[in-house]
C-alpha cells in the first residue's frame, strides 16, 4: 500500500520514470464536480521539466489523459484515472548503471528490499512520480475551493542560506509565478536564481525549503492522536522525493521561545467568532484545525544527481567512480579501468 494515500479522498500513483507512463487513480471525488482536462494540465505545465536552465533538461510535454471518472465535463463519483505517457524516456542512457549504486539515490535500498529494481532512471523513486500527485492535487484543490472556499498556495521560501521575506497571508499566485524560482520575494528570487545557476555550472546542486499556506480552513478538521491533521499533512509531504524535513507553524524555531511567548491568545472578532491574535500553532491545535490559516514548510535536500565525480560501489562491492550529466550517467570500476569525460555547463 506504499503507493496509496488518503481515506475519504484516496490517490494511488503508478509508473516508473522511464517506463511507458506515469499517473494516478483518484477515488472518493464526489459526483457532479465540473472538471476539464485543461484545469489539470495547467498544474502539470507548472511542474513540467525543461522550462528553465534551473531544472532537469529532460523534455516532456506531460500531456494528461482522463481515462475514467469524468463524463461531459463532470465527475461521476467513480474512480478517476489519469495518465501521462513518457515521451523523452531514454533508458539506454542508464545502461552503465545496471550494477552501480548512485549515492543518496534509492538504488541500493530498493534492491535491498525487493531484490530487484528498475535501473533505468529512478524508477518509482523518481521525481516523475509527483506527476500523479500534481494531477490529483489539481482535482483536490478545485474540490476544496468549490465546496469550502479553501485556497492552497505554495512557494519557494529558501534556497540554501537565502531566505525570502513575505507575509504568508498576502502571497498571491501571480507573485509566485513571476519568476523561474517561484519565490514571491523578487529580490530574494534574483539571489536564489544566481546561486542555483552558479552551483549548477559547477556541476553541483543545492537544497531549499517550500512554504505552503491553506487559507479559509474552518475549525474542526482533523482527528486526535494518530490521525492528527498535521500528521496526515506530514505524511503527504515528507513522502515527496528528496523531502527531508517538515515544520508546521513556528516549527523548530518555536523551541527557542517560552510557553507564554509561543501561545496563541484567543479573542472574539467583531462577528463573535473565536480567533487567535497570532498563529504560531500554524492553524492546528491538538491535531484539529482552529480556523486560522494552516502554515507549513518542507525542506528538500540538494538534488542527488550531480556532475561532480563521486565514490560508490557496484553489486560486486568494487569501488566505482560515478559521474553524471543530465540524463546521462557514466561509471567506471577502479579495479579494471580509468574513465573520464568533460561536461560542459
Amino acid at each position: 500500500m506504499g503507493s496509496v494515500y488518503g481515506q475519504a479522498f484516496r490517490i494511488s500513483t503508478f509508473g516508473e520514470s522511464h517506463g511507458g507512463g506515469v499517473g494516478v487513480v483518484v477515488d472518493g471525488c464526489p459526483p457532479r464536480l465540473a472538471l476539464d482536462v485543461a484545469e489539470i494540465q495547467k498544474d502539470l505545465d507548472r511542474r513540467r521539466p525543461g522550462q528553465s536552465v534551473l531544472t532537469t533538461p529532460r523534455q516532456e510535454a506531460d500531456r494528461v489523459e482522463i481515462l475514467s471518472g469524468v463524463f461531459e465535463g463532470r465527475t461521476l463519483g467513480t474512480p478517476i484515472g489519469l495518465l501521462v505517457r513518457n515521451q523523452d524516456a531514454r533508458p539506454s542512457a542508464y545502461e552503465e548503471m545496471r550494477d552501480v549504486y548512485r549515492p543518496s539515490h534509492a538504488d541500493f535500498t530498493t534492491e535491498a528490499k525487493y531484490g530487484i529494481r528498475n535501473w533505468q532512471g529512478g524508477g518509482r523513486a523518481s521525481a516523475r512520480e509527483t506527476i500523479g500527485r500534481v494531477a490529483a492535487g489539481a482535482i483536490a484543490r478545485k474540490l476544496l475551493r468549490t465546496l469550502a472556499g479553501i485556497e492552497v498556495l505554495a512557494w519557494v521560501s529558501r534556497v540554501q542560506g537565502i531566505d525570502s521575506k513575505v507575509d504568508p497571508e498576502r502571497v498571491s499566485l501571480a507573485q509566485v509565478e513571476a519568476n523561474d524560482v517561484r519565490c514571491p520575494d523578487a529580490a530574494a528570487a534574483e539571489q536564489m536564481f544566481a546561486l542555483i545557476d552558479a552551483v549548477r555550472r559547477r556541476g553541483d546542486s543545492v537544497g531549499g525549503v517550500v512554504e505552503c499556506v491553506a487559507r479559509g480552513v474552518p475549525a474542526g478538521l482533523g482527528e486526535p492522536v494518530f490521525d492528527k491533521l498535521e500528521a496526515d499533512l506530514a505524511k503527504a509531504l515528507i513522502s515527496l522525493p528528496a523531502a527531508k524535513g517538515f515544520e508546521i507553524g513556528s516549527g523548530f524555531a518555536g523551541t527557542a521561545l517560552t510557553g507564554s511567548e509561543h501561545n496563541d491568545p484567543f479573542v472574539a472578532d467583531p462577528s463573535g467568532r473565536t480567533r487567535t491574535t497570532s498563529n504560531r500553532s500554524g492553524g492546528i491545535q491538538g491535531g484539529i484545525s482552529n480556523g486560522e490559516s494552516i502554515l507549513l514548510r518542507v525542506a528538500f535536500k540538494p538534488t542527488a544527481t550531480v556532475r561532480i565525480a563521486q565514490q560508490t560501489v557496484n553489486r560486486a562491492g568494487e569501488a566505482v567512480v560515478l559521474e553524471a550529466g543530465g540524463d546521462t550517467i557514466r561509471a567506471c570500476c577502479r579495479a579494471r579501468c580509468r574513465w573520464s569525460r568533460r561536461w560542459s555547463a
